[in-house]
């Protein structure tokens, strides 16, 4: 099911050099042309173009006027759910909630004796589009995905946060999504998804105003429609399959680690699980492990195909190399699951997040730890951030000059204007001067 392979030999090194550049991997060609003709299509068409590849590919019977959710809607979904799902979306929310408050930015200012007054103005984007994948259908609303998305912007201060999620074939969102929504005050809902709802929140439609910010994962063509989209909006992160790395030595528990690899390989087949062990006994009893546990798993399939085709245990010589590796990699979720694991938290340098421990699975992560679970893939995490509030800030530079002020600094102005042959710059400062 999966390889066992050394580290410092040549089939190891190979395979860590390929993890390392998995970045490089380019885009299927026939996915980026389908999703350049779809994104073209809605720019120039708009509801028609974006209700035809609804109808095709979603709901057969979606109308205009039924791609909003309506308040109907929301309130039969409110009678749907149960109140252990309404304890748990509040636990959960509260969780998310408490940690991103942290992440509001304020404004500053400088002053200066002689009355100069510089700073920066912290405001919220206007607008902001949070894609929800619908999950099998419906079947498996990612409710999470919802509070991770929706909760940072809310705290930001976006005025107008829009939720897209394409929906079931009888044109129904799943009420778990819905409730969820309106719990954290997201009323504007729409029956979209894929990459023309990118579109649509990229360009604008008559029923989906365009917005300014488009966040939340999705499937390879939402990625790469996010990649074509970006520069006109602000995006979080192209992401690519979710990916683990654990870092485990002799202490580890071999049920621990593989129920860490299965939880992230059923994602989907493309996911990325991956261990790097000190220890030659503990990578033999995890594979003992995923031969236990996985055929009790519902989504079996898509992770005997994802361990089989992208999982690997890698063993090192020490602890030392197995850091610098994952430095390296910039894995998405990084567990440490040896002895001390606090210790090795000031080496690491690059992961999107970091699981401190033995008892700390990156489901709780995913769910109730408060964290945003959005985040950078493909070895991205060594430039790249974890979504959060600042996602949908932005800021304004500001100067005030006083006479006094522009006087101290007219002369260090006027030579850099000369400097860089820019006459016009220096004879701003001498009009209001009068050295003309």
């Amino acid at each position: 099911m999966i390889e066992i392979v050394r580290l410092a030999s040549d089939p190891g090194r190979l395979i860590a050099a390929k993890i390392r550049n998995r970045f490089s991997e380019e885009t299927d060609g026939d996915c980026r042309q389908a999703v350049s003709g779809m994104l073209s299509r809605i720019r120039q068409e708009g509801d028609a173009a974006l209700l035809e590849y609804c109808r095709q590919f979603d709901c057969p019977i979606l109308t205009v006027e039924s791609l909003r959710v309506s308040a109907a809607e929301f309130d039969q979904a409110e009678r749907e759910v149960d109140d252990a799902f309404r304890q748990t979306l509040q636990f959960a929310a509260d969780r998310i909630r408490t940690f991103h408050e942290r992440e509001m930015e304020d404004s500053w200012m400088l002053t200066r004796d002689d009355g100069a007054i510089t700073g920066r103005l912290v405001r919220p984007v206007d607008s902001a589009g949070l894609y929800v994948p619908g999950g099998k259908e419906g079947s498996t609303p990612l409710v999470s995905s919802v509070l991770m998305n929706g909760i940072p912007a809310q705290i930001a201060g976006v005025g107008r946060r829009v939720m897209v999620t394409p929906p079931s074939r009888e044109g129904r969102i799943s009420p778990a999504l819905l409730v969820a929504a309106r719990a954290i005050g997201i009323d504007e809902v729409y029956k979209v998804g894929s990459a023309w709802a990118v579109g649509a929140l990229a360009y604008g439609t008559a029923t989906i105003p365009r917005v300014d910010v488009i966040v939340g994962p999705g499937n390879q063509y939402v990625a790469e429609a996010k990649r074509q989209v970006m520069g006109r909006v602000r995006i979080d992160m192209i992401a690519g399959p979710s990916e683990v790395l654990i870092v485990a030595d002799e202490t580890a528990q071999a049920a621990f680690v593989a129920a860490d690899m299965l939880a992230q390989a059923e994602h989907d087949p493309q996911a990325l699980a991956m261990v790097i062990t000190t220890s030659e006994r503990l990578a033999g009893e995890i594979v003992k492990e995923l031969e236990l546990q996985l055929p009790q798993l519902p989504r079996a399939e898509i992770a005997r195909t994802s361990l089989a085709e992208r999982g690997l245990i890698l063993l090192a010589d020490n602890l030392e190399q197995a850091i610098d590796l994952a430095n390296e990699i910039a894995i998405e979720h990084l567990e440490l699951q040896v002895a001390e694991a606090w210790q090795w938290l000031p080496r690491i340098r690059h992961a999107g997040a970091i699981f401190l421990g033995s008892w700390t699975p990156e489901a709780a992560g995913d769910y109730v730890a408060g964290p945003n679970h959005v985040l950078p893939t493909m070895g991205t995490a060594r430039i790249s951030s974890a979504l959060g509030v600042e996602t949908f800030l932005k800021k304004s530079s500001i100067i005030s000059y006083s006479r006094q002020a522009l006087e101290a600094d007219g002369e260090h102005i006027r030579r850099l204007a000369a400097l860089e042959g820019l006459t016009a710059h220096g004879n701003s400062v001498a009009v209001r001067l009068g050295t003309r």
